[in-house]
């Protein structure tokens, strides 16, 4: 563990990014509307120092507290319904990493955030699916970190604030969610309208996670009132996809250092990076 003004962060070897994950395991099944967001992850797992261990926030896992996958080989949970046969055929044999998990626990508890360890829970398709992209052998030990169903974005930035007290070399940690996800627009006939509300918040949400001369209280209350934002319950009528970057940014406390955009399912979307090896 390091300090910067007082304050501990993580060590500096670590990456944190913010992934729109797309729908479902359609990125797996070779669907065209997600040839880009293959293409991002790819390339991004391709630039980053191959990680020793991977922590997931995944927008699809919802407890009453923040709650750790801390078996040693957790199986995988299709949850999703009505895609072809082989949708549920995937494979993604990935470990556990125990060791983590018990620090996640901790730091949680020392900030005083009430936690708990599952020795049972699988992978969700926010963690297997985005991972067989970008780490097809399926051999760096992963833990899976749930939100808070209270939905809270001040919860969810002081759950990554608590995050800066671990101390695990060559982590990689991964805000599985989506910048924008209105489940109605993403099938919608073709609309000017639906565009332009995707465009401004997406505009909004690159600003907010990227300007530098943005100040960080400035930047913080941005995320905390994000309903403040241009067509932002339209672009998230329920914001589980949304806060895991609150998570990222409450754990690095800083712009981040790369926005990679991608059209996904014909919307545009992006994913945010922080940390200094990555240069597309």
């Amino acid at each position: 563990m390091q300090t910067i003004n007082g304050e501990a962060t993580m060590t500096t070897d670590s990456n944190v990014l913010f992934i729109s994950h797309g729908g479902g395991p359609l990125p797996l099944l070779g669907d065209p509307a997600h040839r880009e967001l293959v293409e991002r992850l790819t390339e991004i797992s391709g630039r980053l120092r191959r990680p020793s261990a991977i922590l997931v926030i995944s927008a699809h896992w919802e407890q009453s507290v923040p709650t750790i996958t801390a078996g040693a080989r957790p199986p995988l949970i299709y949850d999703y319904h009505g895609f072809p046969e082989e949708a549920y055929d995937i494979q993604y044999p990935c470990p556990g990493e125990p060791a983590l998990a018990g620090q996640v626990h901790q730091a949680l508890k020392q900030a005083g955030i009430p936690t708990r360890l599952d020795q049972q829970r699988g992978f969700d398709h926010g963690l297997f699916v985005p991972l067989k992209l970008m780490y097809p052998e399926a051999d760096i030990p992963c833990v899976q970190l749930s939100l808070v169903n209270s939905l809270d974005a001040g919860e969810h930035l002081a759950i990554g604030r608590a995050l800066r007290a671990l101390d695990y070399d060559n982590l990689l940690v991964v805000g599985s969610g989506f910048s924008f996800h209105n489940m109605q627009a993403f099938f919608a006939p073709d609309n000017p309208e639906i565009q332009v509300r995707n465009l401004a918040f997406e505009d909004w949400l690159h600003e907010t996670c990227t300007d530098p001369t943005i100040p960080e209280s400035r930047r913080t209350e941005r995320l905390l009132h994000w309903e403040r934002a241009p067509h932002a319950r339209f672009c998230h009528p329920r914001e589980e996809h949304l806060l895991p970057l609150h998570v990222c940014y409450g754990l690095t406390g800083r712009a981040s250092d790369s926005y990679l955009p991608a059209t996904i399912l014909g919307k545009k979307s992006g994913m945010f990076h922080w940390g200094s090896r990555l240069s597309i």
